[in-house]
């Protein structure tokens, strides 16, 4: 049955290898200022890396943001952020970076502080202490999830398809978690245990679109001997775009939702999730994809399966400018 309305071509033919140069340029760029940014000023760590006290609370009352923040500050406890979230407007948290000097006493001084403020006006939910060295120790357990995912992923594809890929989708994966890092410190978002969740699910789905163009690749080199490498990527990822497409819009459509109502809470990891949608994509188009070209790639390289059957004739291809 043919849909009434066809949102999307039914064919592509756009020559996305031949455009490939202004793109790795760019990508280029984008990882040098990320690294220059994470070496300048670094990130801004929450709580869960930098240590600190995090104080959940809701208002019996009525809730007087600014009001509370003047309390607060006039306890002179260290750096105090307070945001709200959820729908009843009357939920709040309050963040207090880890204490200089003092140690462990001062710290518990702190809680007491600011529960005392809080009164009988206040529900206090939650209370969270983070020590600086439990931090120290989550930030390199946080980097080596990342690393080890990315290691996980590489291994995973070399064993799917050839090391020709593998190194591709590692690349591809090492750009999207990089520029999303340097996201973070460029604009010193704040940097926590949810960032790295979003870094992980980033990286998953840029490599669940590196595949399924990887796999088609894979069959058109078999089916098509005499097709140019350049052609075969063109070819493989025409074939794949509008999936690429319509799968990217509508996970996009959930992150943006997040981003909207979401709240502060899930503010930065909302974000990044918002730009890994774009740069996975764009990193299986014009990373993970035209790399293959300088491995020169061929159907004698393909270990794994034997050549299809069928049709062995170049396929009616024809480049347009992208």
């Amino acid at each position: 049955m043919q849909p009434i309305i066809r949102y999307l071509p039914k064919d592509y033919k756009y020559d996305f290898v031949g455009f490939r140069m202004w793109p790795i340029g760019l990508s280029c760029i984008f990882v040098v200022v990320s690294l220059i940014s994470l070496f300048v000023q670094g990130l801004n760590y929450g709580i869960d890396f930098a240590g600190g006290i995090k104080i959940e609370a809701r208002a019996k009352g009525e809730l007087n943001l600014p009001l509370l923040r003047t309390e607060m500050e006039d306890l002179n406890v260290g750096e105090i952020a307070i945001s709200t979230f959820g729908d009843s407007g009357k939920d709040v948290t309050i963040r207090v970076g880890a204490q200089k000097e003092g140690g462990e006493e001062a710290t518990n001084k702190a809680v007491s502080a600011i529960k005392t403020a809080l009164g009988e006006e206040f529900d206090v939910r939650s209370t969270e202490v983070v020590g600086p060295k439990i931090g120290s120790e989550l930030v390199i357990n946080g980097a080596l999830a990342i690393a080890l995912g990315v290691i996980g992923i590489a291994v995973y594809v070399w064993m799917r398809f050839e090391w020709q890929f593998a190194l591709g989708a590692c690349l591809s994966i090492c750009h999207d978690v990089i520029t999303t890092i340097g996201l973070f410190s460029v604009f010193q978002m704040q940097f926590d245990l949810n960032s790295i969740a979003a870094i992980l699910t980033i990286a998953g789905f840029s490599i669940n679109d590196t595949v399924v163009v990887y796999d088609r690749v894979r069959d058109t080199l078999r089916k098509y001997k005499k097709l140019s490498l350049p052609d075969v990527l063109n070819f493989s990822l025409n074939k794949v775009l509008s999936r690429t497409i319509l799968t990217t819009v509508t996970a996009t459509l959930s992150v943006v939702a997040l981003v909207l109502v979401g709240g502060d809470v899930l503010r930065t990891f909302s974000l990044a999730m918002l730009w890994g949608m774009f740069v996975g994509v764009y990193s299986t188009i014009y990373i993970a994809l035209p790399i293959l070209v300088y491995f020169d790639l061929r159907s004698e390289d393909l270990s794994h399966g034997k050549a299809a059957p069928g049709v062995k004739q170049a396929p009616e291809y024809e480049r347009q400018p992208s």
